[in-house]
Order: C-alpha cells, then structure tokens, then sequence
C-alpha cells in the first residue's frame, strides 16, 4: 500500500513537538500517531471524539505539511468536484464509497474512550457520531475534504477516495519533510 509506519502509538514528547511545528498551534485531542514515516514523523493523527465537551468527529487528520500542501493543490485543481462526478456517475463506486462511511463510523465508535461514549450520550450528540461520516460529512454521497479521505487511507487502507488520489497523483512519494 504504501512505506509507512501505521502503529497506533501514543505520540512521544518528540512528535508532539514536531506536530505542534507541523500544525503552527499547540495540539489537543491526540489519541495516537496513526501514520508516520519511518523516521517517526507523523502524518496522521488519530483524534479524541470529544475534546472540552466538543464533540470532534474527525477520527483521522493528516498533519504531513508536504502533504497537506500536495493534496491542497489537488483539491485547488478541481478533482473534488470530478470525483464527487464519479460518485454520481458509477453505482459501485458509489456502493463501495457509502459502505466504506459505515464503517468510518463503526470505527470511530469502536476506537472511542469508554468516558467519552458516556459523556457523548449525556450530551445527546449520540446522533450526530452515527450520522457524520468520514472528516465530519453529513452527505455520505459527497467529499468535503481530500485531506481527510486520504488520512483515512493512510490510516485504514479503507477508502476508495484516498486510493484513488494515491493512483492519480501518488503523493505518498513526497518526500516528507517537517
């Protein structure tokens, strides 16, 4: 699939340092590094559902600078819009994609703090973690964001989207930097 490191770890004192220079702000909500290079820079987050009391659907972000960049061009290009295209165009596209959403949202419950479940019913946002799929998106049929679908291939290998932007551009060729 691709030549990183996909290890759920904690992110050591290091890392921490170095997302805080990749994302320009102090990180919160990190559960794990759910992606990095063999160096141990990291690319992917996974991210805590609830943070202050906030609900956060995003299971996994991508803090790559030189990816975040790459796929920002991509999306800049237009390919959204053709992929979202695709989605409408071919059904087993689309079947493959929405399947993929369910279980995001299988995932994210099942990778969720136990306090954090409890917590999340109490304030009645139970509904909103079983109806956002993948980066937060309401609209299983559509793609808010590249940067999401291609953290969660990084992550998962799960998602079509992210495949696709791999085949099409392959930016996991990059090298990555800080």
């Amino acid at each position: 699939m691709h030549r990183f490191n996909t290890h759920r770890q904690p992110p050591t004192d290091a890392q921490l340092a170095l997302i805080e220079q990749q994302i320009g702000r102090e990180p919160r909500g990190i559960e794990a590094v759910a992606c990095a290079t063999d160096t141990g820079l990291p690319l992917v987050l996974q991210m805590r559902t609830l943070v202050a009391d906030q609900p956060f659907p995003t299971l996994y972000w991508l803090c790559g600078r030189d990816l975040c960049r790459a796929i920002g061009r991509i999306e800049d290009s237009g390919w959204v819009k053709q992929i979202e295209q695709a989605l409408q165009d071919d059904e087993d596209l689309r079947e493959t994609y929405l399947a993929q959403q369910q279980r995001y949202v299988e995932r994210r419950w099942a990778l969720m703090r136990e306090e954090d479940r409890q917590r999340i019913e109490q304030l009645g946002f139970t509904e909103l973690f079983d109806r956002y799929g993948i980066g937060g998106i309401a609209q299983w049929d559509k793609v808010r964001c590249l940067h999401m679908q291609y953290a969660h291939w990084l992550a998962e290998g799960d998602n079509i989207i992210g495949e696709r932007l791999e085949q099409a551009f392959s930016p996991s060729t990059l090298d990555m930097k800080l």
